[in-house]
């Protein structure tokens, strides 16, 4: 393909999202108007259209990796056309599901329905689809990656970005992956050597200021480096180092946006260099994600608080020295989430899937890992807090910090959210790579399995969506870095959470009988890519509470 046709093509490509694009909004139009009463978006309207949001918030995602790669593919097309033909690839099968989706429901969206048919029979849509959606096409993008063995291509990152991620790329290879199907099949702990290479390595500061001890610039976040890190990282493991990043991140944020300033003195310097490892104590057995509603209750006595109830599915409760709590100070229940507070919790650190520390005072915190079929090494924990006292300056911003510890939770999810779309970038990538290497070697039927139509379209449909999705996560993070990108953030996480579901299913299914194995890698890359979609915000509640209220509720006429 010449300059000049990719360059049509990728007009084609503009054309045909935008045209998509148009619908999803007079859709959202639609929704907007069946659910705005007095001037103000309805909640209990909003929910009898559950499934129109949910298609919608997937619409959206779906039509804004298309933008994102393509963007990409302007950019790298002189370097390697290969990109532009993954970009056009994944591009069509983004605009056939999105044609289908807005199908599906419209009746509910107050389409007619010969309205929407006859996009399948628009002239650029079809004519686009037809080429780059064709199975020649795909299998052709297969063919090529697995004739070139490698699935490197561009990444338009800076020398400085190119040297974090090598460096951490050898971490994964020598330190965690040697360890991760142990790790995996024993349901054994990260272990030290693990954790103390990370912390010399600067793991545990990506998110952290220099001045207090991390690598992030003073005086400008660095979202783009941490998901370089975080890509290498659960390539190597997701749960043997992929979410090493995700807590300190979280935490970090919250003490640089409402800590005072001995706080951030004193616990940031600890967290950045590994010296308390911590943890996030949010979610609640009865609440889920609804944090608004949590109820630990933390009651004020002389020189501090007190702690009663509990949370679950807190991640690395067991060898966390820190654990950054939500709990509810203010009596009136009517406050919602403007009477929860943050806190910072110490215990000492505990190997095992149990653990129990009981204070002089009486007090007891305790814990015991949930199993889980995937995502072993980090152990998610139930922990109980029973009159566990927390001294006064471990309330997050102290007496002003009281009422705001769901502002400064949100500081830390949009940050949570793209480093768990880079996580399921990493997985996948682990995952093709795999995928790629067993269709060069394994013969069926006389022939490699890769030099067969189906796996090539498989293998064409897979590099195209990892492509996009790493692309798609750069250029939020690049956002994020301008002080932007809220909304986006959900957006990557929701699709490519998803996306790496499906591309770990079809790495195992390259694989046939051996890829049920449990001594084959893609198994366990599978398990553990199917919790994407739930933490971090879980796939139904981003995609209705978050991405869709706010699409509709700005969709006015």
């Amino acid at each position: 393909m010449s300059v000049s046709d990719r360059e049509v093509s990728l007009k084609q490509a503009d054309e045909c999202i935008s045209r998509l694009r148009e619908k999803v909004q007079a859709g959202l139009r639609q929704l907007n108007a069946f659910c705005t009463v007095d001037g103000k978006l309805d909640s209990v309207l909003l929910d009898r259209h559950q499934l129109s949001c949910y298609e919608l918030a997937f619409c959206s995602a779906e039509l804004a990796a298309s933008e994102a790669v393509c963007r990409y593919a302007r950019d790298a097309g002189g370097l390697d056309s290969f990109a532009v033909d993954t970009a056009l690839a994944f591009t069509a099968e983004a605009l056939d599901s999105v044609l289908k989706r807005l199908l599906g429901r419209a009746g509910d969206l107050g389409f007619e329905y010969g309205e929407l048919v006859s996009l399948y029979g628009d002239s650029a849509l079809g004519e686009f689809r037809a080429a780059y959606g064709s199975s020649e096409f795909l299998a052709a993008v297969g063919a090529k990656v697995t004739e070139r063995g490698s699935t490197h291509l561009p990444s338009l990152l800076n020398d400085e970005k190119e040297m974090v991620r090598d460096m951490f790329a050898r971490f994964g290879t020598d330190v965690v992956a040697p360890l991760a199907e142990k790790i995996h099949r024993e349901d054994l702990d990260i272990p030290d050597e693990i954790l103390s290479a990370a912390a010399e390595l600067g793991c545990f500061g990506i998110s952290i200021p220099e001045r207090f001890g991390g690598l992030q610039p003073d005086d400008h976040d660095d979202s783009l480096g941490m998901i370089v890190v975080t890509e290498e990282l659960s390539k190597a493991s997701l749960g043997g180092a992929g979410s090493l990043i995700t807590r300190p991140e979280i935490a970090a944020k919250a003490l640089l946006q409402g800590g005072t300033q001995a706080q951030q003195e004193t616990w940031l310097p600890q967290i950045a260099s590994g010296e308390k490892l911590c943890a996030i104590a949010i979610t609640e057995p009865n609440f889920g994600s609804d944090v608004a509603s949590l109820g630990l209750r933390a009651t004020p006595i002389e020189g501090g608080w007190v702690l009663n109830g509990s949370k679950t599915w807190c991640t690395f409760a067991g060898k966390a020295r820190i654990l950054v709590a939500m709990a509810r100070t203010e009596s009136d229940p009517s406050l919602g989430h403007k009477g929860l507070s943050m806190f910072i919790v110490e215990k000492p650190a505990a190997s095992g899937h149990e653990f129990r520390h009981q204070q002089s005072e009486g007090g007891v915190i305790s814990g015991k890992a949930i199993a889980t079929i995937g995502y072993r090494g980090m152990h998610s924990y139930d922990v109980f807090f029973e009159d566990y006292f927390v001294p006064a300056d471990c309330l997050i911003g102290e007496e002003k910090g009281r009422g705001k510890g769901f502002y400064f939770t949100m500081a830390g999810f949009a940050g949570g959210r793209i480093q768990t779309a880079a996580r399921a970038t990493g997985v996948m990538q682990a995952a093709f790579e795999k995928a790629l290497s067993y269709s060069r070697e394994r013969k069926v039927f006389g022939s490699p399995v890769g030099d067969y139509q189906l796996t090539q379209v498989k293998l064409g449909r897979m590099i195209s969506t990892l492509v996009a999705s790493r692309q798609f996560s750069y250029e939020v993070a690049r956002m994020m870095d301008q002080g932007a990108g809220q909304m986006e953030a959900s957006l990557v996480k929701l699709f490519s959470c998803r996306a790496a579901e499906w591309v770990t299913r079809e790495a195992m299914q390259i694989h046939g009988g051996m890829g049920y194995a449990e001594e084959s890698a893609v198994s366990r890359y599978f398990v553990d890519a199917r919790v994407l979609s739930i933490f971090e915000g879980a796939e139904e509640t981003l995609a209705l509470k978050v991405i869709a209220r706010n699409l509709v509720g700005s969709a006015t006429a």
